[in-house]
């Protein structure tokens, strides 16, 4: 049996990866910083009937991952996958930033990451096997607007784990990168904040327009949890595996963008003219939220 450890598994991706990998009949260790946010989890998995063990991690400090990996270790005696969900939000424009603010949404996007990688590569070595999945975002492949934070902790993620999947080749240790686009989970109404009366307001409307545009389009969690699933028992595995609204056509948007044509989409004032030049580059439709 395939033993999994999901970081980030109290809700929303995380939660749908950890039933859909153990309704595959993996040995899933469904990890989180708060045990007491379980109850969801362990219904769900009860009435799927699958088995769930959870397993107390912050990736966000050195000795609860050192602890929570050392525990998963000791009962179940490796760890074949690892599925580096856990993830924070941060909507804020690079000259609103709180910079303690931003180092907590790189300790978890990035510094979590690598952490967890460290602590179950050892055995992984050893063995000669193993398989890391990182959830990075669409947002590690673009700029967001008004997300400069987490963004720039996506494309950590993206380059760490483009490192990692030629580092780990030697070990037969495989790297597959999550990338999805908008998905309808919790982190999206913890994530709605804004700094209120800012001269960035246009930036902040439309970032808020695009996320409107996206949680229509209804994408359920289970959707990326599939996706996980495909890239662990891919046959012909790659590196890089996207989902979800946005999740294929707006990467493949900018890189056929130009330099020039990127910074021109911002400099438009007009909100209609924005929305109209946005979704004609990227493919989705953003007009009736920015409009409306």
């Amino acid at each position: 049996m395939t033993t999994t450890l999901v970081t980030g598994a109290n809700s929303g991706i995380g939660r749908a990866t950890a039933l859909e990998l153990a309704g595959q009949g993996h040995d899933v260790f469904a990890s989180m910083r708060n045990t007491d946010k379980a109850a969801k989890l362990l219904e769900l998995a009860s009435a799927a009937g699958v088995r769930v063990e959870v397993v107390q991690l912050d990736v966000s400090d050195d000795a609860s991952v050192r602890d929570g990996v050392a525990s998963v270790l000791e009962r179940a005696g490796s760890i074949d996958v690892l599925v580096n969900n856990a993830g924070v939000g941060y909507n804020a424009v690079t000259e609103d930033l709180d910079l303690d603010r931003t180092r907590e949404v790189f300790e978890v996007n990035f510094f979590g990451l690598i952490r967890c990688a460290q602590a179950v590569l050892p055995q992984m070595r050893e063995r000669g096997s193993g398989h890391i999945v990182n959830v990075t975002s669409i947002t590690g492949k673009i700029a967001a607007l008004a997300q400069t934070a987490y963004s720039s902790s996506k494309w950590a993620a993206e380059c760490a784990s483009e490192a990692l999947a030629q580092e780990l080749a030697p070990f037969g240790i495989r790297v597959s990168i999550i990338e999805p686009g908008v998905t309808r989970t919790a982190i999206l109404p913890k994530n709605s904040d804004s700094p209120g009366d800012s001269a960035y307001d246009m930036a902040y409307r439309r970032l808020f327009s695009f996320y409107a545009a996206g949680i229509a389009a209804n994408v359920q969690p289970d959707v990326v949890a599939r996706t996980i699933h495909e890239a662990i028992t891919d046959p012909t595995p790659r590196l890089r595996y996207t989902c979800a609204w946005g999740g294929d056509t707006i990467p493949e948007g900018r890189e056929r963008m130009s330099d020039e044509e990127w910074v021109a989409l911002g400099a438009i004032t007009d909100d209609a003219t924005y929305a109209k030049e946005f979704s004609s580059h990227f493919g989705v439709d953003v007009t009736p939220f920015v409009e409306g």
